[in-house]
């Protein structure tokens, strides 16, 4: 059953990789990104099940939160790149 997870996490993840490459906006391409973060961190827990080590679930918690600041990171950014581009400045 959890091998069966695993394959479907996989395929999502795929489908948000390729979300990511072909997405319309920008806004697309960060949801997406976060999205396969997110699935990321559900497969490593998942890994960390199956194989026993309990320790990979610390290892989830890191990149959650690595993902999640990175995230908002990049939002601020393109906020006020487009802000800048909507008033007329270089």
């Amino acid at each position: 059953m959890l091998i069966m997870l695993a394959v479907v996490l996989l395929t999502v993840m795929v489908m948000a990789l390729a979300r990511a490459l072909l997405g319309p906006s920008i806004y697309d391409r960060i949801l997406a990104v976060n999205l396969f973060g997110t699935k990321t961190v559900l497969l490593i827990a998942v890994m960390g099940f199956l194989f026993g080590r309990p320790d990979f679930l610390d290892i989830a918690l890191v990149y959650a939160l690595i993902n999640f600041i990175s995230i908002i990171g990049v939002l601020r950014y393109f906020e006020y790149s487009d802000s800048k581009r909507i008033e007329g400045e270089p």
